[in-house]
């Protein structure tokens, strides 16, 4: 900011009131080597988004808060990261034929047309405070670098003649895509995310995290990057290189600051080329325990309880990235001990254990669940886990190993707790088995958690609580919390997950319901009678203690 520049902020500031003219030349005369902003946020006379808004004011702009922007990468990667950081401006979205940029300074009227001369764009400019501009600047620098370098390693290759595909790709770590690669893989582990979507759309590529269950976009490139990349990701976690037209599946493991993640890789072949997700496998997720899940007091008694019995099945059910294997291996780590032995069989083993053995799926080679579980039980396992229950021939190796003296450990696919009971029936295993063998049904979703330094509070009206059939007391309105947005969560409001549990323990009166051949909605209604919380009763407690949102949970929870 030049000295005029930071005179106009200096009027401005003042005619606004937001500080004394006093003050005002306190900060200039200790602005020496700082802006004018910088000093007077340095000398706590006011605060970096009471100046911009300010700003805004004066020049009838708008003020956007960059970290809870959702900012369109796209436009963010339409400037040199070296004008972006000259001016202190970032392109944050395509308007009307027009690039809404956000600057620090609106009133730098030669950045106004510098930009414009260099994007070919009419600007629309918005305010924004200086250190979230340099902030979301490096945040999409960074990535967009390395795209821009690469697409220069490559198309120089294209015009040299360059060696095949393959050669191309196994040149080196150094390598452009390698270098690309392994900044993907590493930021997604820093942000937290689950999954890694690389994606080809018809004129360019896509790269997604699934950060908290929720797909945030973070770098789009040109298309011709994307063969190269896959292939990549395809000797990386061993798989065919040469083969594009069936799906395949594979793992590789890096350790970063110290920490070993896993991931596993799925490519499906898609009619614009190969799409790639990467699922991020934490060693730390698999020993946590399970008070660490977000249970509350009820259902992990009810839990725990079927845990302790020497025999018998429990079910954990919900919809794919519910947290069903995690909630597992949870219930797996309060077992396991040398005094016993511990068998698993999934499809993929997601995570190695010491301690146990685990079996892996290899349908291709006779290796089936039930196959699987046949040659275990031979074993004389104390403790059976079963990666997911698909169809009759496991159900029903796996219920008579509950009622022969197992504890067997599983998941289903199904919507809540009651419909396990009757799932397993249209599997065809005999209502009176499956009510004896079956212990407790776990059904599970996972939500969000609200960000604990800038979630809301608020009273809600009565109107909203009635329509979500939300329980209160009309003489003592609750007080709740909402997602606001802030540094700390990437303005997005949450931070972090937990679970939702619905936990229904198999009395006797259930199981006379289920031998009668009851519905589910009978055996739920009952259920509750009997003092099982559904998923919304569990999920509403969390609302009123604060740690979620009402719109949370209406959006994991039907």
């Amino acid at each position: 900011m030049t000295a005029a520049s930071g005179k106009r902020l200096g009027r401005i500031l003042v005619k606004a009131g937001v500080i004394t003219e006093p003050q005002l030349e306190e900060a200039m005369a200790g602005a020496e080597g700082a802006t004018l902003s910088q000093s007077l946020v340095q000398l706590g006379l006011t605060t970096e988004v009471k100046i911009a808004q300010a700003v805004a004011d004066e020049m009838g702009l708008s003020f956007v808060d960059i970290a809870g922007y959702e900012v369109d990468a796209h436009a963010a990667t339409a400037l040199a990261t070296d004008l972006c950081r000259r001016y202190s401006v970032l392109p944050i979205a395509f308007q009307d034929e027009e690039l809404v940029v956000a600057m620090s300074d609106p009133a730098n009227i030669f950045a106004i047309d510098d930009l414009r001369i260099v994007t070919g764009y009419e600007i629309r400019p918005v305010v924004a405070t200086e250190s979230d501009l340099l902030q979301a600047i490096e945040k999409y620098s960074s990535m967009q670098t390395d795209v821009e370098e690469m697409v220069g390693d490559v198309t120089g290759s294209m015009a040299k003649g360059g060696a095949d595909e393959e050669e191309a790709v196994e040149s080196g770590e150094e390598s452009a895509v390698a270098k690309l690669m392994n900044l993907i893989i590493t930021e997604a582990i820093r942000q937290g995310a689950g999954d890694i979507y690389i994606e080809p759309q018809e004129n360019e590529l896509r790269v997604r995290y699934r950060i908290d269950g929720v797909c945030q976009e973070v770098v789009k490139s040109p298309k011709k990057l994307h063969r190269q990349l896959i292939s990549r990701v395809k000797i990386a976690s061993g798989m065919d290189i040469a083969e594009k037209r069936i799906p395949q599946d594979g793992r590789f493991g890096v350790v970063l600051d110290g920490a070993p993640v896993d991931f596993r890789v799925a490519v499906l072949p898609t009619v614009q080329g190969e799409m790639c997700v990467i699922r991020l496998l934490r060693r730390s997720s698999i020993m946590m325990s399970l008070e660490d899940l977000g249970f509350l007091q009820q259902p992990l008694e009810r839990l725990m309880d079927a845990l302790t019995k020497p025999y018998g099945c429990i079910l954990v059910t919900g919809p794919t990235g519910s947290g069903k294997s995690t909630t597992l291996y949870a219930a797996i780590n309060k077992t396991n001990d040398p005094k016993t032995n511990l068998i698993t069989v999934e499809d993929p083993v997601e995570y190695r254990l010491d301690g146990l053995s685990q079996v892996q799926v290899h349908e291709r080679a006779g290796l089936t669940f039930a196959a699987a579980l046949r040659s275990i039980l031979r074993q004389d396992p104390d403790t059976v886990m079963i990666g997911e229950i698909r169809d009759k021939e496991t159900a029903t190796i796996a219920i008579e190993a509950a009622l022969t003296g197992h504890l067997v450990l599983s998941t289903l696919h199904t919507n809540d707790a009651p419909s396990a009971i009757t799932r397993l029936t249209e599997m065809g295993i005999e209502p009176f088995l499956s009510a004896s063998a079956v212990n407790c049904v776990l059904a599970q979703r996972l939500a969000r958690r609200l960000c604990p330094a800038c979630k809301e509070a608020y009273t809600p009206t009565p109107e909203a609580l009635d329509r979500i059939r939300f329980p209160y007391d009309p003489g003592n309105m609750p007080q709740l919390y909402r997602a606001k947005g802030c540094k700390k969560c990437g303005g997005i409001g949450y931070k972090g997950r937990m679970g939702i549990h619905e936990v229904m323990t198999m009395t006797e009166s259930l199981e006379r319901l289920a031998v009668e051949h009851a519905s589910s909605d009978e055996l739920g209604r009952h259920a509750v009678a009997e003092g099982m919380m559904t998923l919304r009763d569990d999920g509403f407690a969390k609302v009123k203690s604060g740690m979620t949102s009402i719109e949370e949970i209406m959006r994991v929870v039907v």
